[in-house]
């Protein structure tokens, strides 16, 4: 894509979280907790995108994730790709991945659960990554990608 094209201006240093389907932005906006954070943040969306329709974008100025942060998000845009930027450069790109283990930002879907009646930390482990299903570490439920609520 030529400079010419672009709608989100760049930024001198920082990550750019690219390819993020358009209906998930603020999943990932509060995923990552970025309402908390002073940076300068910068989000498009229902841009266009030959992989995904439509698609948002975010730029976070001076920020650099760490991979089990980013890993997070891939729970609601798996397809997410990251950029990071040095002096208006890209120096590296990388791809999120599905964590084995989720801690804290998922809800268990079964009401029951412990978690959902007492003030504990939700844990889940991984137990597919092609169509998301998560194992509750406290009642063992399955919570399915259909089911995905975040915290």
């Amino acid at each position: 894509m030529s400079k010419r094209k672009l709608k989100v201006s760049a930024i001198k240093n920082g990550t750019v979280i690219d390819h993020i389907p358009a209906s998930n932005l603020f999943k990932v906006i509060s995923i990552l907790n970025l309402d908390k954070i002073r940076n300068q943040i910068t989000f498009g969306t229902n841009l266009e995108s030959h992989k995904l329709n439509h698609k948002a974008i975010i730029k976070v100025s001076d920020k650099f994730f760490k991979d089990d942060e980013i890993n997070k998000i891939a729970l609601v845009a798996p397809s997410a790709k990251l950029n990071i930027i040095r002096d208006y450069e890209v120096v590296e790109k990388k791809v999120v991945d599905i964590p084995d283990e989720v801690i804290g930002i998922v809800k268990c879907f079964n009401p029951k659960c412990i978690t959902n009646n007492e003030p504990i930390t939700t844990k889940f482990t991984v137990v597919s990554k092609e169509e998301i299903a998560l194992k509750c570490h406290y009642c063992e439920k399955i919570t399915s990608e259909e089911h995905l609520k975040i915290v």
